[in-house]
């Protein structure tokens, strides 16, 4: 948190930045990528977790407009959908269908044009009361992604 911290405060600008880090096995910390936009790590918060999500703080932010104070209305987990294969044609899905009909769960495709293997090519949203318990929760979103597959 310190490191991002410092990354952050140097950078110029307004909005979500996405501050990536490696944690090496002796405890090394590198650091690897920073993203001027909302990033898919935060998406679970458009399954309704907060009050505002990263789309709108980031647009609130940007604009100048005011960010009133942020509530959370209710725990969430995400879980994304990796592809196994790399090619240059356009992925086709399976289990779309039957993600669609889980309860309180959302379901985003990125629309990405090929593959690449460990790519990320969605997320699963999984949503519950604030007093659910979160372990179970985020089963229930790996479980889910796992239905998908991409080819």
């Amino acid at each position: 948190e310190e490191m991002a911290e410092k990354v952050t405060r140097a950078l110029t600008g307004a909005g979500l930045w996405g501050v990536e880090f490696f944690l090496s096995h002796d405890n090394g910390v590198y650091f690897s990528e920073l993203s001027p936009r909302p990033h898919d790590t935060g998406m679970v918060t458009l399954a309704g977790t907060q009050n505002l999500n990263e789309f709108e703080l980031h647009l609130r932010a940007v604009l100048g407009l005011p960010i009133p104070g942020i509530k959370q209305e209710r725990i969430g987990a995400s879980a994304v959908i990796l592809s196994p294969i790399a090619s240059q044609e356009r992925p086709q899905y399976r289990g779309l269908e039957e993600v669609t009909k889980e309860e309180d769960t959302y379901l985003r495709i990125f629309g990405k044009p090929f593959t690449r293997v460990n790519r990320r090519m969605g997320v699963v949203l999984c949503y519950a009361p604030l007093d659910s318990d979160l372990d179970a929760l985020r089963d229930k979103a790996k479980r889910i992604a796992e239905k998908v597959e991409v080819h």
